[in-house]
């Protein structure tokens, strides 16, 4: 060790606890940011959207609470968008079960607004697979309202 490298830091020892749950060749960059999932360790539906983000080619952390409502609060999620899970990537909250595709371009156009939302639960989106889909829209939202971002049949775009 050098001498330079010897001394721990707080942030440093944090930071080497997160790390320890990411891969160890992971590299966060503007094409492959880190999503970090706030959700209820009880909620399945939350571990399926998780699922369906990685195989998406998305890195995730998790970080279970069962306090979720001052997550939202936090993050400045509005009441009338609010789901089970909330998650935070690079300047974004995301709330809901968002599909990947919507969280794609979200990144890719990076549009002046708080985050994206698909409130409730729909039938059909990542993480509620079973039964007749239902459509569905995901919302952007941000300090002038919100607006219609996307619609979904299922995770498929229409």
């Amino acid at each position: 060790m050098t001498a330079c490298s010897s001394k721990l830091s707080r942030r440093f020892v944090l930071a080497a606890g997160v790390a320890s749950v990411l891969p160890t060749d992971a590299v966060f960059t503007a094409d492959n940011p880190l999503i970090t999932v706030h959700r209820d360790p009880s909620c399945g539906c939350c571990g399926g959207w998780v699922d369906h983000l990685r195989k998406a080619g998305f890195q995730t952390k998790v970080i279970e609470t069962r306090d979720l409502d001052s997550v939202k609060k936090r993050l400045g999620v509005p009441d009338d968008l609010a789901a089970c899970h909330t998650a935070e990537v690079m300047e974004y909250v995301v709330e809901g079960h968002v599909p990947a595709t919507a969280l794609r371009r979200l990144l890719s156009e990076r549009p002046n607004a708080s985050g994206l939302a698909v409130p409730g639960m729909r039938i059909g989106s990542p993480g509620m697979e079973g039964g007749t889909p239902q459509p569905y829209e995901a919302f952007l939202f941000g300090s002038d309202g919100k607006r219609t971002y996307m619609r979904f049949l299922g995770d498929r775009a229409i």
